[in-house]
């Protein structure tokens, strides 16, 4: 076994850094699938090579994700400086119209994790390009659909109970976001094709950049040249269009990318609904997850005194979407490590993947919600001077703390179903956990009860809860070596015009 484990080292430290991975992972998967006990040594040494492969990963994608999140908070708060009309328009857009649209471009986009994770790992690189070019067709068609809504708001925003003003405000802003949606829909699928071949740092070096540069520009747009509202919605719009058009630059003109893009094909018209399919399922299972916790907002604004409600549970979900962007990173690097790992047949190195991110969230979870429970008040006034809200603030901090700590094994767990392409499965799930219980006993503890806000987040949370749990059981009776099976059936059949079978790499 000390022979194993010298082999492993010499071989990580001779090869270069993907390729060490993949040599590593070979031989990891050697070891494990001898049945044999492990010595503790060895234990450790592979819990500490698996950390740094998350850890590689997790750090750009959790930047990318804080970046590309934080260019709308600036814009908000830049909106904010220009009346309270302009920013309830703006906040209520974000919500009610972009929320929308984020979780659709992104549940359509998370696909690209699962196929393209699993053909890098199978090696299929020319697959890859295809497969990124489905995703591109696609989610331009939906984004022009959704484009619809973004022009016509206004009656959608009057009809879920706001008033003539904010509604119309909220429209002026949508309406600068349209260009921005087309630029979402396109960096999302060419985001996760770069990730499923581990290049990260590059993009996550684009994003800071990106968001430099619209900093820069809503302060001249809305400060200096004083544009308003719809000016700094096409400021928004136009950063991201730079974000995408740097992602695109650095996918055609990187050394890293020349086997897996070679150029626009007719073949990826060729084989959409299959695609298409997966695509659907990895919509819906994404979408629910955050209209679930969107819904729950809405909702507190028709609650009595609502504007106390209102702004105590946005405080929370403020902080609640920070630590959900940071877990979305993670959760993203652990769908690329299931699925390089299904693809390359390497079950036993997956299912320890999932052992030691999990663990590695849970961890940190605890701290994050300590931390909440601790600087509660603190973290209050960062947002308000009111003594009321900060009171109210107070009290739902320790709903936030339960639901930061589920928030380290959720948003993970469903980056391990990504990676392994349980997306129908997980659909199911978040209907019967989020909507079918967790909204109407919300709803009831909210609006019947003396709870009020409480009673509708303890609704979010029972949901979350039941979702984990679910994926918890699902996970652990998971057969790892059928989802290998299942992984090089699901490259080859979204594959078409590929006729090469993969037996030789389950051999």
């Amino acid at each position: 076994m000390a022979g194993d484990e010298s082999a492993a080292a010499a071989e990580e430290a001779a090869a270069g850094p993907l390729l060490a991975i993949d040599e590593s992972s070979r031989r990891w998967e050697e070891v494990l699938e001898r049945g044999e006990p492990v010595a503790y040594r060895l234990v450790a040494r592979l819990s500490v090579w698996e950390s740094k492969n998350l850890w590689r990963l997790s750090w750009a994608s959790i930047v990318i994700t804080l970046f590309n999140f934080m260019m709308s908070l600036v814009t908000q708060m830049f909106v904010g400086h220009l009346g309270s009309l302009e920013l309830a328009g703006a906040s209520i857009s974000n919500i009610g119209i972009q929320g929308l649209a984020y979780g659709i471009m992104l549940g359509m986009a998370s696909a690209v994790q699962t196929v393209c994770g699993q053909a890098y790992g199978a090696k299929r690189y020319e697959s890859m390009g295809i497969f990124c070019q489905r995703s591109l067709i696609l989610q331009l068609a939906a984004a022009a659909l959704i484009s619809f809504l973004y022009w016509f708001s206004g009656p959608f925003l009057r009809l879920i109970g706001q008033s003539d003003a904010v509604s119309a405000a909220g429209q002026t802003y949508a309406r600068g976001l349209v260009p921005q949606l087309l630029a979402f829909s396109l960096y999302c699928p060419m985001q996760r094709f770069l990730q499923a071949q581990n290049v990260v740092n590059p993009v996550a070096c684009i994003a800071v950049g990106a968001f430099l540069l619209h900093v820069l520009l809503s302060w001249l747009v809305v400060f200096v040249l004083g544009y308003g509202l719809l000016g700094a919605a096409l400021t928004l719009s136009f950063s991201w269009w730079v974000l995408l058009a740097m992602t695109w630059s650095y996918i055609l003109l990187s050394p890293s990318c020349r086997e897996t893009w070679t150029g626009f094909s007719a073949r990826a018209f060729r084989g959409l609904w299959p695609y298409f399919k997966l695509t659907m399922s990895s919509c819906v299972m994404l979408v629910l997850e955050i209209w679930y916790v969107q819904g729950f907002v809405l909702l507190s604004g028709f609650l009595p005194n609502p504007e106390i409600s209102l702004d105590a549970i946005s405080i929370c979900i403020n902080y609640w979407n920070w630590d959900f962007q940071i877990m979305l990173g993670l959760s993203n690097a652990a769908s690329v490590r299931v699925s390089n790992e299904l693809g390359a047949a390497h079950p036993r190195v997956a299912k320890f993947a999932v052992i030691v991110v999990t663990t590695t969230c849970v961890l940190l979870s605890l701290i994050v919600s300590s931390l909440v429970m601790i600087l509660r008040v603190p973290l209050s006034k960062l947002y308000t001077s009111s003594e009321v809200v900060i009171t109210a603030v107070s009290n739902l901090t320790p709903l936030l703390a339960i639901s930061i700590f589920l928030n380290g094994i959720q948003p993970i767990l469903s980056g391990v179903a990504i990676g392994s392409g349980w997306q129908a499965i997980v659909a199911y799930v978040n209907v019967g956990a989020y909507y079918i219980i967790g909204l109407p006993v919300g709803c009831v503890l909210g609006f019947k009860t003396s709870l009020g806000a409480a009673g509708i987040w303890w609704g979010l949370i029972l949901g979350v809860l039941l979702q984990t749990l679910t994926l918890i059981v699902i996970t652990a009776r998971t057969n790892w070596n059928k989802e290998v099976e299942k992984a090089i059936d699901r490259v080859n059949k979204t594959c078409c015009d590929d006729l090469l079978a993969l037996s030789d790499i389950v051999e």
